[in-house]
């Protein structure tokens, strides 16, 4: 006869069996729609001090595509105080969401699965916190956009930065195509380069000086001559012309090529 002692161990051992079955899922799998990217390393291309010319980045999860019309529209019905013809000023500018045909239509001529644009920090960032999300920092979206298709850094392989030049050079009156018609990178992200600009977190955050005081022009002589010497790589043309966009943006702002995708904190196991 099975002594019951022994079959309380048996049932304590497939418990336990069980819930690590259950659990790690939710601890290692990314939600649905990203991938997870890192743990790495970040090199801004104005560093504020020395010890600031490589920052860790923890691994993070990311959309693998970037926010389309679709999910935009479905988000504005969700939560109509973002309409555009609902939402306050203060969050939006007044070409917010100007391409669609009505606040709640897309019209014929806007693609349902190309990348959203005409919309601002503000309503970027409400966007991902509907999913309990948010906005990638500047170091997560630059590692991730670091990455070729074969190799976390692509800076060194001539062709690829080459890809990304001709995007930068394509004049912004083309139409957007839809999502996910290139090649993953080595994360599995796709369209960080040649669809559309994105917003960040915190999207000022390569003109902020060592020293706070530092206000105006200072900071946007960067850009200027001899100023790009203090970049950490004065031939990345592509990083120089993100920050240089970044730099013209505020929160309310919105142009016909400026979308955005949501990022998560990856959690550990408890």
């Amino acid at each position: 006869m099975i002594s019951l002692t022994r079959v309380f161990r048996v049932l304590a051992a497939v418990s336990l069996v069980a819930a690590g079955a259950s659990a790690a899922p939710s601890a290692t799998a990314p939600p649905p729609g990203m991938k997870s990217v890192g743990p790495g390393v970040y090199r801004p291309l104005y560093a504020a001090s020395p010890a600031e010319r490589e920052v860790p980045v923890r691994a993070f999860y990311l959309d693998v595509k970037p926010v389309t019309n679709a999910d935009y529209l479905s988000f504005v019905q969700a939560h109509p105080k973002w309409r555009r013809d609902r939402v306050t000023g203060l969050f939006v500018d007044e070409g917010y969401l100007s391409h669609w045909q009505a606040a709640e239509s897309l019209g014929p001529e806007v693609r349902p699965a190309s990348p959203v644009t005409h919309v601002s920090w503000f309503s970027a960032k409400a966007y991902c916190a509907a999913r309990a999300a948010r906005l990638p920092t500047e170091r997560e979206w630059e590692l991730a956009a670091l990455a070729s298709e074969t190799s976390p850094d692509g800076s060194r392989n001539p062709e690829w930065v080459a890809r990304i030049l001709a995007f930068y050079a394509t004049p912004a009156n083309r139409p957007l195509a839809d999502v996910g018609k290139t090649k993953p990178n080595f994360w599995g992200i796709e369209d960080l380069h040649g669809l559309a600009w994105e917003w960040i977190h915190d999207y000022g955050a390569s003109l902020v000086a060592s020293d706070s005081r530092e206000k105006g022009e200072g900071q946007n002589l960067r850009f200027c001559g001899a100023s790009g010497a203090d970049a950490q790589d004065p031939a990345d043309y592509a990083s120089f012309m993100r920050v240089a966009f970044r730099s013209s943006l505020e929160a309310s702002y919105t142009t016909a090529r400026l979308g955005f995708r949501c990022a998560k904190d990856v959690r550990s196991a408890p």
